[in-house]
């Protein structure tokens, strides 16, 4: 993975560098403007000492038509400024959040757990969005607004160094208030940030269980919940503006200090005849002139309190690495893919993992124990081999770590000890892409975007053509359906697959699978939400999807596990049958045979 320099200085040269033209143009334009705003004053000087004089209507027409054209650039070179400077917000922003994105989504899931979607979001997003102007105009303006400074502090040295160097120590006072208020509401802001993200988490899940909530009747209690998470985001906002509005205010008050001593100088000098009533005018303005870009760096100065505090959140994201590395050395081959697992423990690193009862075996007719936590390892010393073109049937009651197996399968978690090998290869010697594209996962939630059919079968990509999409749907036996659609494969699906049946969501995820032509299906209990007449309509689907294929099937049903060569049986984390299917059926003594005798519905609950 890329890595991402994280510093002030870091992260304007990796997201700018693209856009050096547009930062030249924007340079100058604050150039150009600067200019124009120093050369105002010149010349409403020439246009008041003009009017002192007797045929004056030539240089004040003159020195006006000069003003209004400078007015004028000035005026343009704002406008251009603001436009460049948020064209370059949003883009280099938008490279972020696709840097966020792609580094959170190649995260372990482990660390998914711990962050809800919610939260992720704000991050990702939020954070980002507080950055456009640190992107867009934060350095330039800041340059821009100190060389605007000096240039004034020259052109009053110009006119009289006594006056200069008094202003000069005004703007570093000046510069030295804001340094110091600056620095107190970093923490602030950073905290607030902290409290959006929790808010934004909790809407988020609330949202997502707003049926579970309404059933019991627990509108009340989340609403307390939401009133608690604003109080706290409000007082940490509050806050944070407070410190800010402390900075305004004291910049102000010094810009009103600066205003009145200008007033009085040049009163003086005009009364003293040291000065033209013009020049009296042109050191009053200058002084005041300061007011705005100093003004604009306090402006900066609040805009990177916040940009601090969102690129130490960006940091922090940044710095969570995933436990599970590319280490590209070995390609998969084609055809079906023989899997095996050597000698392989696992633990979560997350969750501690809960102990369930044992399943029973044909003489044991104990209680079962209760569940309780304990942090021994999911899987302990797993060693099997599955054939390639041939099925296991995995099964075991919840928490015996079947998912865990086939998530190991998919290289979604690396083992602690041992190794998971396809073919013979080693999964962690196997390039993400090429182990994606050559195992494929069917879970019982199957996640529908709201998108096409099209979309959501190629996932977004657009170098599928139809007809290789039309083809895997008539293998499928899928076609017809689709063509039965209001506007075939260009149908708009709602939000998580709203309008189809738990069938015809499981039937997109079939053909989902099939575009890929994996060399191992992993069926994660695809079918355990199905009715019995709905999971016949997919038996035809799942022969063609699984045939020429390896394949392991976790399943509670009988009918799911009847066309599985191999049986492991899990229970705890430990292989206690392993066997091939008719054998056990033979024998009446193996697990596998009570359970077809007892229910496997019953026994597996």
């Amino acid at each position: 993975m890329t890595s991402i320099p994280l510093s002030y200085t870091g992260l304007l040269g990796r997201y700018l560098r693209p856009y050096t033209g547009r930062l030249i143009v924007l340079s100058v334009l604050l150039i150009g403007g600067i200019a124009a705003q120093l050369a105002g004053p010149q010349i409403l000087r020439v246009f008041i000492d003009a009017t002192q004089q007797k045929d004056a209507s030539s240089a004040t027409l003159t020195a006006a038509l000069t003003f209004i054209l400078f007015s004028i650039i000035q005026r343009a070179t704002a406008i251009g400024t603001v436009y460049i400077g948020a064209d370059l917000g949003w883009r280099t922003t938008n490279r972020l959040r696709r840097d966020l994105t792609n580094h959170v989504l190649r995260l372990d899931l482990g660390f998914h757990k711990l962050h809800t979607p919610g939260e992720l979001m704000e991050r990702v997003d939020g954070d980002c969005d507080g950055l456009r102007n640190f992107f867009s105009q934060f350095g330039i303006r800041v340059l821009s607004n100190v060389a605007l400074i000096i240039g004034i502090l020259v052109l009053v040295f110009v006119e009289d160094w006594r006056i200069g160097l008094g202003v000069s120590c005004y703007a570093i006072a000046v510069f030295a208030a804001l340094i110091a208020l600056q620095r107190l509401s970093v923490g602030h802001w950073v905290a607030y940030r902290a409290t959006i993200a929790d808010t934004s988490s909790f809407l988020e899940e609330r949202m997502a269980a707003a049926e579970d909530i309404r059933s019991a009747d627990a509108e009340a209690y989340t609403l307390e919940q939401l009133t608690q998470l604003t109080n706290q985001q409000l007082q940490r906002r509050r806050l944070a503006e407070i410190i800010a509005n402390v900075t305004f205010a004291s910049t102000n008050f010094l810009f009103l200090i600066g205003y009145a001593i200008g007033l009085a100088v040049g009163a003086t000098l005009y009364t003293s005849g040291q000065a033209s009533i013009g020049t009296a005018f042109l050191i009053v303005l200058y002084i005041g002139m300061l007011s705005e870009p100093l003004e604009t760096i306090r402006g900066e100065a609040q805009d990177l309190q916040q940009a601090a505090a969102s690129i130490g959140r960006i940091t922090e994201l940044f710095g969570e690495q995933p436990r599970v590395r590319e280490r590209t050395t070995a390609v998969l081959p084609n055809g079906p893919l023989a899997v095996s697992f050597e000698s392989v423990t696992f633990t979560y690193a997350d969750r501690p993992t809960i102990a369930t009862e044992p399943l029973p075996s044909s003489n044991d007719t104990s209680s079962p124990a209760n569940p309780s936590l304990q942090a021994d390892p999911v899987l302990h010393n797993i060693s099997f081999t599955l054939e390639a073109g041939k099925t296991l049937g995995l099964l075991g009651r919840t928490g015996s770590g079947k998912s865990t197996l086939a998530r190991l399968a998919s290289r979604l978690y690396d083992p602690d000890s041992g190794s998971v090998r396809l073919g013979t290869i080693d999964v962690c010697d196997v390039a993400f892409t090429d182990l994606r594209a050559r195992v494929g996962v069917v879970t019982q939630d199957v996640q529908i975007f709201q998108a096409t059919i099209r979309e959501n079968l190629t996932l977004f990509r657009s170098d599928i053509p139809d007809a290789a999409i039309e083809a895997a749907l008539a293998e499928l036996g899928l076609l017809e359906w689709v063509r039965g659609l209001p506007d075939g494969l260009n149908t708009q699906l709602g939000p998580s697959g709203l309008g189809l049946s738990a069938g015809e969501t499981q039937l997109l995820a079939f053909a989902r699978i099939f575009l890929k032509d994996p060399g191992l299906v992993i069926m994660d209990e695809a079918s355990s939400r199905l009715d019995p007449a709905t999971e016949r309509l997919l038996e035809q689907a799942v022969t063609r999807l699984l045939a020429g294929r390896s394949a392991i099937i976790i399943a509670h049903r009988l009918s799911t596990i009847q066309r599985a060569d191999t049986i492991l049986i899990l229970e705890q984390g430990s292989v206690v049958e392993l066997g091939s299917r008719t054998q056990l059926v033979s024998d009446p003594h193996s697990r596998f045979a009570m359970l077809l005798r007892v229910g496997m519905e019953e026994a597996l609950a």
